[in-house]
């Protein structure tokens, strides 16, 4: 099988709905056949929670921590897979949140995910990374594993200053490996278009970004519900008006990766 598409869901900014986006992202792409593989790299662990996988996150090792920062045990990336009706999940951990130090450590500090990815990833169509809300050393893992960024965002102002933040980690990051990081959309994500200030940024995040796909979600409490009750909106509310947007998503990143039409 070829290598899979790889895609890090990524903005520092807390509070976009980042979370969301990577999950019904994951289940739009589940939806059209795709088999893919969840790593939720944030040591906040949401996503993880979720996804209905709780406990995973109190569990005894190894974990997520113990295969970025000990080489000797990468290889045992796979035990710590979970199965989810929808896609296949890598769930953080408690011991994450002082994993950064310990790859300030490592003597490859950004490419701890990759090597690790490569013992498991050809089974799958997709890897979604879930990246933490902080620039650091998970983000640049994240970054240079999947080498494609899609950006969830919000419809107002504080948006800009976190794009900028987001471009000049990604350029030193392309800078200091000499690797290539595309952009495979950004999602206006959590849109109330009743705000005026709503419409004006989402005019002028499509104009900063005219050769970029650009996708609006509007706000939706079943979103959230979905969330809650452990699934993308495509399980636990497929009556959501939002899952257009999710579809249409899935099926230009597989126009973007060049993944062939699933057929029945």
């Amino acid at each position: 099988m070829a290598e899979p598409a790889k895609i890090a869901v990524s903005n520092q900014k807390g509070g976009v709905g980042k979370t969301a986006v990577a999950i019904n992202a994951a289940g739009a792409l589940n939806a059209r056949g795709r088999d893919v593989l969840f790593v939720d790299l944030d040591p906040q662990g949401n996503a993880t929670e979720n996804l209905g996988l709780r406990e995973a996150y109190d569990s005894e090792p190894p974990s997520l921590f113990d295969i970025l920062s000990d080489s000797e045990q990468r290889d045992r990336i796979g035990e710590l897979v979970r199965d989810h009706e929808e896609m296949s999940v890598i769930p953080s951990n408690i011991d994450m949140t002082a994993v950064e130090p310990e790859l300030t450590l490592s003597r490859r500090s950004g490419e701890q995910l990759a090597m690790a990815l490569e013992h498991i990833e050809d089974e799958y169509d997709y890897v979604i990374i879930d990246c933490p809300p902080f620039l650091g050393n998970l983000m640049d893992n994240a970054l240079f594993a999947a080498q494609n960024v899609l950006i969830p965002a919000l419809a107002e102002d504080t948006s800009k200053r976190a794009f900028e933040l987001l471009f000049d980690h990604v350029d030193a990051l392309t800078r200091d490996y000499e690797i290539s990081i595309d952009e495979c959309g950004v999602v206006i994500n959590r849109i109330d278009v009743r705000k005026t200030q709503a419409n004006e940024m989402i005019d002028w995040i499509r104009n900063a970004f005219d050769d970029t796909p650009v996708w609006e979600v509007r706000e939706r409490a079943a979103i959230q519900r979905a969330l809650s009750n452990g699934a993308s909106i495509f399980v636990e509310e497929p009556d959501c008006d939002q899952i257009e947007v999710f579809e249409a998503m899935a099926a230009n990143l597989d126009e973007q990766f060049d993944l062939q039409e699933v057929t029945a």
